[in-house]
């Protein structure tokens, strides 16, 4: 009899769990033994902090790192010397040349070498490229970025030599601008100082051909 007693009272509870189980249910809403869908805890969140991702674009304006530029080994040479029989040095046959002034430029594409003669009481050295005549680059040049400033021998004697990176010019058809090493070579006699700067873009393997022009460069006998 007790027997009977303690499996009626295990039926009993049984009963209630199932019945708190099934009032749970229809009070979400839910019918027993269906799934509801879990609320978003992170909808509130989701809009109140949405990623912003911002695309940087390609500035077109922005000068070509890697445009090629290396003269090629079969190319040819011809002196040249201004009528002011200042000087003479090689150059590569075919560049267009400009004069301006004192100033002429031969150039091919991204290269050049432009070449000015000027009158200079004293023969420039490292100190005074570093005190005058950098400061000077600097502001009139785009993009400049000094390199370094020494001395080097070429057949005409000593010249001061500075390094830089620069950015070029606009193309007067494309618009297109590269970057640009630059090699300014100073060289002085008797009062007059010629100044040759080579620009080539940036990487392109030119030491043969720059040396060429910088140990054919000669006064006047």
């Amino acid at each position: 009899m007790r027997r009977s007693q303690s499996l009626g009272g295990a039926a009993a509870v049984l009963g209630c769990i199932v019945f708190a189980a099934c009032g749970s249910s229809a009070r979400n809403g839910t019918a027993p033994g269906s799934t509801r869908p879990a609320r978003s805890t992170t909808s509130g969140s989701r809009s109140s902090s949405s990623t912003t991702t911002t695309t940087t674009g390609v500035n077109p304006n922005a000068p070509e790192l890697n445009a090629a530029g290396d003269i090629p080994d079969n190319q040819v040479f011809v002196k040249y010397t201004p009528r002011t029989a200042t000087y003479s040095v090689e150059v590569p046959e075919g560049w267009a040349r400009t004069d301006s002034g004192a100033t002429t430029t031969f150039a091919s594409h991204f290269n050049s070498i432009h070449i000015s003669a000027t009158k200079s009481a004293a023969a420039p050295t490292v100190t005074t490229a570093r005190t005058t005549e950098i400061p000077t680059l600097q502001h009139d040049i785009d993009g400049f970025a000094l390199g370094n400033v020494t001395t080097v021998s070429r057949a005409a004697g000593v010249a001061v030599l500075v390094t830089y990176g620069a950015n070029s010019a606009p193309d007067p058809v494309t618009g297109k601008r590269v970057a640009l090493d630059v090699e300014r070579y100073e060289f002085w006699r008797t009062g007059t100082q010629v100044t040759l700067t080579l620009s080539a873009p940036h990487g392109a393997d030119n030491v043969d051909p720059w040396k060429k022009v910088t140990e054919s460069f000669a006064w006047p006998a």
